[in-house]
């Protein structure tokens, strides 16, 4: 029996994905190239590999044996390139690094003022990503490093074969222009903005389904009107007075709020973190930018207090 290393990579990523067209769009192929591969591996195999699901597929037993391997020999791989690396006691190449907008906006210019200085020789190219992009590139080879957040409750859905590392607690506050009817600022409470316009990141998001169950178990259903994940947009929209948000305190970087925030719940919260492969963990540049990134959070956390 056969094991072509790359068609079984193929598969892995058919596992993660559930679609031979999202897999060929990772992977820049067309979609009748993958399901070739996916056949000449079946022969390989001597088994069928796939169970049409509509308009998914899924793994036969036999694959699944296949996948779990593939996961272990990657890691196996990944981790024989991170030990050599580290034997040459030297940090050079390149980490291709995907961040989450609020991270990338604070975090990552102090990241990279950090490395040139002490890692010349080691490049970082940024793309910003949101998680649900950001892991199935990792996962494809795409990105070494992806740095994005999970929020109190909701913890991130990851495959096993990933390295995840929490690197800060960031609260979330609730952003408001005008204190609700009858209320001070610091008196306000989040069912006082049951009848408010909100604007919150796009449908389907982590921060999305977050601060609608966070509303919903104050009693109420958030009258979404505005949909981004910027942010800055989020920030100004409050700013005039046309919508209420849950903002970051790392957002206040450098930089002041125009309006009242308010700590609702010692438990509304998020973490930041960085994931990489499983196995490379150890390689010298992941580490050296895991590390960037501790110290820019240190030094970016403003002391927020309720206002």
């Amino acid at each position: 029996m056969k094991f072509d290393l790359r068609r079984m990579q193929i598969l892995r990523e058919l596992a993660h994905r559930g679609t031979v067209s999202s897999v060929a769009d990772a992977l820049s192929y067309s979609s009748s190239a993958i399901s070739q591969q996916l056949a000449v591996l079946e022969k390989e195999i001597g088994a069928p590999l796939l169970i049409s699901d509509g308009r998914r597929v899924r793994l036969t037993p036999q694959a699944e044996i296949l996948v779990n391997h593939t996961a272990k020999i990657l890691e196996h791989l990944e981790s024989t390139e991170a030990q050599i690396a580290a034997s040459m006691g030297t940090v050079v190449g390149t980490v291709r690094l995907a961040s989450i907008q609020s991270i990338a906006l604070v975090c990552v210019p102090e990241v990279l003022d950090e490395l040139r200085r002490t890692f010349p020789d080691l490049s970082v190219q940024l793309t910003q990503a949101e998680p649900e992009v950001a892991i199935p590139g990792l996962l494809a080879r795409q990105f070494d490093l992806v740095c994005d957040d999970a929020f109190a409750d909701f913890p991130p859905v990851r495959a096993a074969d990933i390295d995840l590392e929490p690197l800060a607690v960031d609260p979330m506050r609730v952003a408001f222009r005008e204190p609700p009817e009858g209320r001070s600022a610091l008196d306000a409470k989040l069912a006082d903005f049951a009848d408010h316009p909100w604007v919150m990141e796009l449908p389907g998001s982590p921060g999305r389904d977050w601060a609608v169950a966070v509303c919903r178990r104050a009693g109420f259903e958030p009258r979404i009107v505005h949909h981004t994940s910027d942010v800055l947009v989020q920030a100004e929209l409050v700013a005039r007075g046309h919508a209420v948000a849950f903002l970051p305190d790392l957002l206040w970087h450098e930089r002041q709020p125009e309006f009242h925030l308010r700590w609702m719940d010692p438990v509304h919260t998020r973490t930041i973190m960085t994931t990489c492969r499983a196995g490379s963990q150890e390689h010298p540049s992941v580490v050296a930018v895991r590390q960037a990134f501790r110290r820019a959070l240190e030094v970016s956390r403003p002391p927020v207090i309720d206002r």
